[in-house]
């Protein structure tokens, strides 16, 4: 889940801090007010979007499960992961739970992209999972793309697929927006 926290500084900059899973990273990097999060800026700046979300893992579960984001546009995001022991199972296999942590980051992130943080939160509710086929080595990619996007309810379908575009798992997230308190 990740919460997404703004102000206003005296130049008309935001500055995000955001916290990622609970855990606080300290970010206090600064967009301009017509950024990829507001509705005001019609050109989708896919390298802001891309390095705003690999800066997030930082100090996070995202970096221990070394997740980077690669790709970016409009309605979808894309991630990989490698699978090493780290996020083995005893059986030597991917992880059905870090699976499910890469799927469930993906989505958060992307919701990111529809609202304005200033504003709006966003919360995952719910998260489910089919793993249709195992991994022991290599990389997932894990894609998310909007089903529905409503003003308090984003709805993602997330595939995650091996380098030869196999589908290993598929995941359905709910996200929720709230307005900030």
């Amino acid at each position: 889940m990740i919460i997404c926290k703004s102000y206003v500084n005296n130049e008309k900059n935001i500055v995000l801090v955001l916290l990622i899973f609970k855990t606080e990273i300290s970010l206090s990097y600064q967009c301009q007010i017509n950024s990829i999060f507001t509705k005001k800026n019609m050109e989708f700046d896919k390298e802001k979007v891309l390095q705003l979300c690999n800066e997030w893992c930082k100090n996070t579960l995202m970096e221990t499960l070394d997740i980077e984001y690669i790709d970016a546009g409009q309605g979808f995001l894309t991630a990989k992961m490698p699978v090493n022991s780290k996020v083995h199972q005893p059986m030597g296999l991917l992880h059905g739970g870090a699976t499910v942590a890469l799927a469930e980051s993906v989505g958060s992130a992307a919701s990111l992209m529809f609202i304005n943080p200033e504003k709006q939160e966003v919360r995952g509710i719910e998260i489910s999972a089919n793993h249709l086929r195992s991994k022991r080595e290599g990389t997932v990619f894990c894609t998310a793309k909007i089903i529905h996007q409503g003003r308090s309810i984003h709805l993602w379908e997330i595939r995650i697929t091996d380098e030869n575009e196999k589908l290993i798992s598929l995941c359905k997230l709910t996200n929720m927006i709230l307005p900030r308190r």
